[in-house]
């Protein structure tokens, strides 16, 4: 497969529920590369780089978050793959 970039939006009650710490550890699992972080209007953001299919997964996996979570939805938009990310990071 081939590698892509997605930045999604997660929407919910996705801040205060560890959703940066579970999403990075999901990710730094499938060995996707980014980073998380929350947003002021109380959304989470992230990048995700990688093999289209691991992408694909924490895309899923976002979609119903971690414990304690309550996704109501998740925009992702793609965008040109750039291979600017050697890990996965939580950004503040």
């Amino acid at each position: 497969m081939s590698n892509v970039r997605a930045h999604v939006f997660v929407g919910g009650r996705v801040q205060g529920v560890f959703f940066r710490g579970y999403t990075q550890r999901r990710a730094n699992a499938l060995g996707v590369a980014g980073w998380v972080r929350n947003l002021p209007d109380g959304q989470v953001e992230a990048v995700f780089e990688g093999d289209e299919a691991k992408v694909n997964e924490m895309i899923a996996w976002c979609r119903q978050g971690p414990p304690n979570a309550w996704v109501t939805g998740a925009d992702v938009r793609y965008e040109p793959y750039t291979g600017a990310f050697l890990s996965f990071s939580v950004r503040y």
